[in-house]
């Protein structure tokens, strides 16, 4: 049962940064209207720097799709990890109306880094 649990979070999971990813590149999303001032500040300053965003989206696609594959899964959580650090800080500082989905998400990060700690040792050895 805890296995499937886990797949299921983890395809949600893989999903929404897939289509963060792909949401980077071919901006089908529109930009809601009540966005705050600082975080589109923050937005244009992101953009001004013309390789960071494409880098960002890449990134969110492979680890989405590593994410929700059984084999890869803890690869995908540690590919994934510092860009949801940056999500966090930037919702705590800039928009807190995303909190809750944001700290759910990094809630499943860690839940499968934590059962994939295994993996994780050679790295720390």
């Amino acid at each position: 049962m805890k296995k499937k649990i886990l797949f299921i979070v983890s395809l949600l999971f893989g999903l929404m940064f897939i289509n963060a990813g792909l949401n980077k590149i071919f901006n089908y999303i529109p930009v809601p209207d009540d966005l705050p001032e600082n975080m589109v500040n923050l937005m244009k300053a992101l953009m001004a720097i013309s390789w960071l965003i494409p880098l960002i989206a890449v990134v969110e696609i492979i680890g989405g799709v590593l994410f929700i594959t059984n084999r890869f899964r803890a690869l995908g959580a540690l590919i994934t990890f510092p860009i949801m650090i940056g999500i966090v800080l930037t919702h705590v500082i800039n928009a807190q109306s995303g909190l809750p989905l944001v700290f759910c998400l990094l809630a499943i990060n860690l839940w499968v880094m934590f059962e994939n700690r295994e993996k994780y040792m050679p790295l720390v050895k």
